[in-house]
């Protein structure tokens, strides 16, 4: 098939176009990092390069600046917010024009979707979200997204959750201090972290091309999430280092404000009843066995 798949080159966006090659698809990426596409796939960096005689039979949508990079002063809130939402709102006006529109968009969001409230209820994707920058966001983004539905292009909304792989994500900023002997708990430890072994979310995107009844929200999140302190225990554990050194909510929200917040110090319980209802298996269902292969 042909693929247009926005933010390829990145950390989820590598692995997916190095597993789409492997089924010998054509693969147009949108990025501004043209030295980190591979050989074999084409590369444009502005989505008005295309025309409405290209024809694509899918197309995933992964850009946006990282959501953790930076303090979340009211510029970094406008990167971020634009980053995602003119980058999707560009692809709902490509899909107009286009005279051969995709049979499939999957589009990028997040579990920030679901808000900050603590609570130790699990969520599904029927649940709602609150006012939090992050839900807001995500909802905002979605929003946009969904707009392909009444083009008649099946829709897939993927929620990600705390993506754990090889090179990059979230282990790559925990990590470092934990393989120093320096790791603990954030806060009380008691907020829920969502994982998910970056094999099983490109697994799942994999899944929902292959399988034309899913749509709507798909949370890419493992079914068995844990708190920040089982979390940081099993990193200690994994890492053969103690893990003994807490990250007060003080300092957090001192030297992170809101980001630190609502990505550090708040975190639902997500479970991805969707994938699993449609069949899908997860290679990773436990946080230890995702840990060992990683790290």
């Amino acid at each position: 098939m042909n693929i247009l798949i926005t933010g390829g080159s990145g950390f989820i966006g590598s692995m997916l176009c190095s597993r789409l090659l492997e089924k010998r698809h054509n693969i147009v990426v949108l990025s501004r990092h043209p030295e980190k596409i591979k050989a074999n796939m084409k590369c444009i960096s502005q989505l008005e390069q295309l025309t409405a005689e290209n024809s694509f039979d899918i197309v995933i949508n992964l850009a946006g600046e990282p959501i953790a990079d930076k303090r979340w002063s009211r510029h970094q809130k406008e990167v971020i917010y634009n980053s995602r939402i003119n980058t999707t709102r560009q692809l709902i006006e490509y899909f107009k024009k286009s005279r051969h529109r995709p049979e499939l968009f999957i589009s990028a969001s997040a579990i920030g979707y679901y808000g900050i409230g603590q609570t130790n209820e699990s969520v599904n994707e029927e649940a709602t979200g609150d006012q939090s920058f992050s839900s807001q966001l995500c909802q905002q983004w979605e929003a946009v997204a969904s707009q392909a539905k009444a083009l008649g292009i099946r829709t897939c909304l993927l929620r990600t959750g705390i993506v754990l792989g090889k090179g990059g994500g979230a282990l790559k900023k925990i990590s470092p201090p934990f393989r120093l002997g320096l790791g603990g708990k954030i806060g009380n430890g008691n907020q829920w972290m969502s994982w998910i072994h970056l094999d099983d979310l490109v697994g799942i995107i994999l899944y929902c091309i292959e399988h034309k009844n899913i749509t709507g929200a798909v949370n890419g999140t493992a079914p068995n999430p844990v708190t920040n302190k089982l979390f940081t225990k099993v990193l200690g554990k994994t890492l053969e280092r103690p893990a003994i050194i807490p990250l007060p909510a003080v300092i957090v929200r001192l030297l992170m404000g809101q980001m630190g917040e609502e990505l550090l110090l708040a975190g639902k319980k997500v479970l991805p009843d969707k994938i699993i209802k449609a069949g899908y298996k997860f290679k990773y269902k436990q946080l230890e066995q995702a840990l060992l292969d990683v790290v």
